[in-house]
């Protein structure tokens, strides 16, 4: 006994010098495997899905798309190649991930009557869209060995696969239908390829890059090329056949030569294909989006016929930059075959100082004249849309360093008239958007502004102080009236979701309230309602959740809000332990920084690894709890850490105040950016007792050209990025800190190591961590074990670390 006794002594001893808790090893949070969390959560995860809906181009029909909401882990470890940006699954050569639509039922919205395409039991499907005239509708089904194609008749929802056809995924846009409805285009594997290149047994040399000069920033890209093999795969994966398959005779027609097709975009006659290729050199730099392509326009045969841009390795693009020469190239939806492009005016650099920077180009079939330039732009192009007739176009530009965006009114037809400024407002001014115009598909099915003699329709959220409140707007073109047709009241959510009449008279409707769960509604020019789906309530167990918008004010002024969840069975005026979430965002001004976004009207539903789970656990949460960054772009990053420390300072007084929350036991935690936030309150503020940080970025030295919105290099402001790195600050951080993180993140900037070396930094310096590493997940997690092992660890933690009294680690002495 005495031996035993000095030996656990001896044991002990061991694990407190590498700091672990010495009473650990019993304790649940040690267990090994998957874990499950309270079954008041499992009973929610279990819920089946609301399914989802898309209206037919004839707006007769109703597609309900059944779901199923979580895969296994086993399907996450299927083969996976990571290659220039994509994951591939090399069995089916289509995404890693494959569509997880379970079922597709077909509703005659003038009758409510229901037919079920039949698909074979058990089947992946993907959703490819109606063919233009509403009579079909394509869809994919991803067996474990290829991906099929599939289509179903609207008047009898019989469904008859496309045979011989092995539909390539994995690159570009592997269906689409023709303009006449005729039959579909499609990339399809080449016959008889082969097998996949082999990885060579020994290398042939080692792999080099180099530069000449010529400034070139990268961001820190996931899942890139890296050796000869990988280009090989590449290209063997990404390889295409493109095809015509015709429905009526069954026949399959090839079309030109294999290519890697990163898009493909059949004109609005259906006379012209326009073809982008991606072609070598590839770059271990960057993804497939910045390799050279050919981007050509060819006849239905595959005949090149014009040849619109040979676009090089775009490696030198400046921070926020857009590559020289043609870009979005496309087709305007109303003509047969006129090419519409983009070209950049100053050299793609937004720093340079030039009196515009963009300009539109046109050029019209067969495309033997010069190109017609359209109009210049004094800002960035970020959009066009297309009007139904009239020449009517709308085109957004945006100025980043207001960071304010324009609307302009102009005849496609008749450039020369000039164009009228209709709208302009600050990116962040939710109250001021007039909302976006109601779209309708083309006989060819190309979507355009719809247009009722002189008016168009414009919905929008509707955001206001006390939450959205949708609407719907007649906007008059000649006179700039507006008249509002709908807007929802303050004691529920309505958005109209779909026209139904040429005057907006009839309109389809999505209804739902705290205790209505969204359903779809028929309205008619009387305001009468017809239901056309009755989706039940999939989590009843959360109706007698609190849920409210609070608003407040940070020491410096600007407005701040949170939404409160209450746990069910909450007694006023009782303390809770509190969890804040959030997520920084950056504004110019703090009149827009404090806007309300969202609506305390919606139907609560919780699913994935939602913080507001804890909800049944007996937690308060801060929802959202607005974390604005004020300032000029260029700098607002210099005061980063003062002004989140003072709004969740604000947000914390604010719920004292209201008596929900305990001061003493308030937990924080975010996801990606709201990760990096965690950590950041953790180290440079003592207002918490944990925090949980999910798949973040804590050490800015790893994105040195650039993160979320800084613009600054590391070599322009190596200050900013070493005070706002967590990394650098980890001895300060003496509160628990739970992290997790996806073992194959492919976001931008949170690479794993992130979290790993934030947990040594920690766990070096003597604080308290727990690094919890998903097999197999991405940067948001998706396996039904994932989701349910990440809400045990978090209802773990914040049990173990909020349920007593506050207690003190310090930090260990520096060397």
């Amino acid at each position: 006994m005495l031996l035993r006794a000095i030996l656990l002594m001896v044991f002990s001893a061991l694990q407190a010098s590498e700091g672990v808790n010495v009473d650990s090893a019993t304790d649940s949070s040690q267990r090994s495997g998957y874990q499950r969390p309270p079954k008041a959560i499992t009973d929610i995860l279990d819920a089946a899905p609301t399914p989802s809906l898309s209206i037919s181009p004839t707006r007769e029909y109703l597609l309900l798309i059944e779901r199923s909401s979580y895969p296994p882990i086993s399907d996450l470890a299927a083969p996976m190649l990571r290659l220039a940006g994509f994951r591939w699954n090399p069995k089916t050569n289509g995404p890693h991930m494959a569509p997880r639509s379970t079922g597709l039922l077909l509703q005659t919205m003038s009758t409510g009557e229901q037919r079920r395409i039949e698909v074979p039991a058990g089947a992946n499907i993907g959703f490819q869209g109606w063919s233009p005239d509403g009579r079909l509708v394509a869809f994919t089904i991803t067996t474990t060995d290829s991906i099929q194609l599939w289509y179903a008749s609207v008047s009898d929802g019989k469904a008859q696969q496309v045979p011989g056809v092995a539909v390539n995924g994995a690159y570009g846009v592997p269906v689409q239908w023709l303009p006449d409805s005729s039959g579909l285009l499609i990339q399809t594997l080449i016959a008889n390829r082969g097998p996949a290149p082999e990885k060579p047994l020994a290398p042939k040399g080692p792999n080099i890059e180099e530069t000449s000069g010529g400034s070139g920033p990268v961001r820190t890209y996931q899942d890139l090329l890296q050796n000869p093999h990988d280009e090989d795969l590449f290209e063997y994966y990404a390889t295409s056949q493109l095809a015509e398959f015709d429905v009526a005779s069954g026949v399959i027609k090839p079309i030109g030569q294999p290519a890697m097709l990163s898009s493909v975009d059949v004109s609005p006659d259906g006379s012209y294909i326009i073809i982008s290729r991606t072609r070598r050199p590839f770059s271990y730099l960057f993804p497939s989006s910045r390799f050279p392509k050919t981007v050509e326009v060819w006849d239905r045969t595959g005949k090149v016929v014009h040849v619109v841009a040979e676009q090089a390795l775009e490696d030198r693009i400046p921070i926020e930059g857009v590559p020289v020469g043609p870009r979005s190239v496309a087709w305007r939806p109303t003509d047969p075959a006129t090419l519409v492009w983009v070209e950049a005016l100053d050299g793609g650099d937004p720093a340079k100082k030039v009196p515009h920077r963009d300009r539109i180009l046109m050029l019209r079939a067969p495309f033997s004249d010069a190109a017609t330039e359209v109009m210049k732009i004094e800002h960035r192009l970020s959009g066009l849309t297309w009007g139904e007739k009239d020449g009517l176009t709308f085109v957004r530009d945006y100025d980043r360093d207001r960071r304010w965006i324009r609307i302009f009114r102009i005849n496609f037809d008749q450039p020369s008239v000039g164009n009228q400024l209709v709208w302009e407002r600050s990116i962040n001014d939710r109250y001021a958007d007039p909302g976006a115009p109601m779209m309708r598909p083309l006989p060819n099915g190309r979507r355009v502004i719809w247009q009722n003699g002189s008016s168009i329709f414009l919905e929008g959220s509707g955001a206001t102080p006390k939450g959205d409140r949708p609407f719907l707007d007649k906007y008059d073109l000649t006179t700039g009236a507006t008249e509002r047709l709908f807007v929802c009241n303050d004691s529920k959510y309505e958005a109209v979701v779909a026209l139904l009449a040429d005057d907006a008279s009839q309109f389809i409707l999505q209804h739902e309230s705290p205790v209505d769960p969204p359903n779809y509604f028929l309205v008619n020019a009387d305001g009468e309602r017809t239901a056309l789906t009755n989706f039940p309530d999939p989590m009843p167990q959360l109706r007698n959740i609190h849920k409210e918008l609070v608003t407040y004010l940070r020491d410096d002024g600007v407005p701040l809000s949170f939404t409160l969840y209450l746990p069910p069975g909450y007694q006023k005026g009782t303390p809770l332990p509190t969890i804040m979430w959030a997520y920084p965002r950056e504004f110019n001004d703090p009149a827009t920084a404090g806007q309300i976004s969202g609506s305390t009207n919606r139907f609560t539903t919780i699913g994935g690894i939602s913080h507001l789970f804890l909800l049944t656990q007996g937690y308060a949460i801060l929802d959202e709890a607005t974390m604005p960054v004020v300032g000029p772009p260029e700098v607002a990053n210099n005061t980063f850490i003062q002004q989140v420390v003072a709004s969740a300072s604000a947000a914390i007084d604010k719920a004292v105040e209201m008596g929900v929350t305990d001061r003493s036991r308030v937990g924080v935690g975010g996801h990606s950016y709201g990760a990096f936030m965690t950590a950041n309150l953790l180290a440079h503020s003592d207002l918490f007792r944990t925090g949980v940080a999910r798949s973040g970025a804590y050490n800015r030295t790893l994105t040195p050209f650039g993160f979320q919105n800084e613009r600054r290099t590391f070599w322009e402001a190596p200050e900013i990025y070493m005070t706002m790195s967590p990394f650098a600050a980890a001895n300060k951080i003496t509160e628990p800190l739970l992290l997790i993180h996806g073992e194959a993140d492919n976001n931008p900037g949170t690479f794993p190591i992130q979290s790993e070396r934030l947990y040594q930094a920690i766990r070096g310096n003597g604080g308290s961590v727990r690094y919890v590493v998903l097999p197999h997940e991405s940067h948001g997690y998706a396996a039904r074990e994932s989701v349910e092992h990440t809400l045990w660890e978090m209802v773990t933690w914040f049990d173990r670390h909020m349920s007593s009294e506050p207690t003190t680690v310090s930090p260990a002495p520096a060397e």
